[in-house]
């Protein structure tokens, strides 16, 4: 009966991370920001890297990251949609940067409304580092390619793991 019982509790258990991997899906992506992908582009030195992620249950999405080398000093920044890379977009939500900076760091989040998530997860959002150098934006990054969080994969193959080795003992 308690082997029963404990193969029962690993089926649920590997059932509910595959259902929470697949309904609530925490999703990241690289962000690379270069005045390339500016519309127009922009000639600048200025790159930056950063993080994004993504609740496609909620509209979450968290960014974050670093900038340098840029022309000008900064302005403020945003995360825009909803357009692919060099076509410019309306503001989303604003995000905190280190201002007045050539180099620093930025980060902020907001709700993306539900008729947008599919846009996001089509990379059809970027963030936008604007400076005094060009008031509509220095450089400019789109959060594209997202993959599953490493601990949404992680549960759902450690769950797996269980099971696979309680099916090589005797039967429940």
């Amino acid at each position: 009966m308690r082997n029963l019982f404990l193969c029962c509790a690993i089926a649920f258990l590997f059932l509910v991370s595959l259902c929470s991997t697949s309904q609530a899906a925490m999703l990241t992506a690289d962000i690379f920001l270069d005045g390339l992908q500016e519309d127009p582009p922009v000639a600048t030195p200025g790159t930056g890297t950063g993080t994004a992620t993504f609740d496609t249950v909620s509209g979450a999405l968290s960014v974050s990251g670093t900038f340098s080398d840029l022309i000008g000093t900064t302005t403020i920044a945003h995360v825009h949609g909803y357009s692919a890379v060099n076509v410019a977009s309306g503001v989303v939500f604003g995000i905190t940067v280190d201002l007045g900076v050539t180099s620093g760091s930025f980060s902020g989040n907001g709700v993306i409304p539900a008729g947008n998530i599919a846009d996001v997860l089509n990379g059809l959002s970027y963030v936008n580092i604007h400076s005094t150098f060009k008031s509509g934006g220095e450089i400019r990054g789109q959060i594209m390619n997202f993959v599953p969080e490493p601990t949404s994969i992680l549960l759902g193959v450690a769950g797996l793991g269980l099971l696979l080795l309680r099916r090589n003992r005797p039967a429940c």
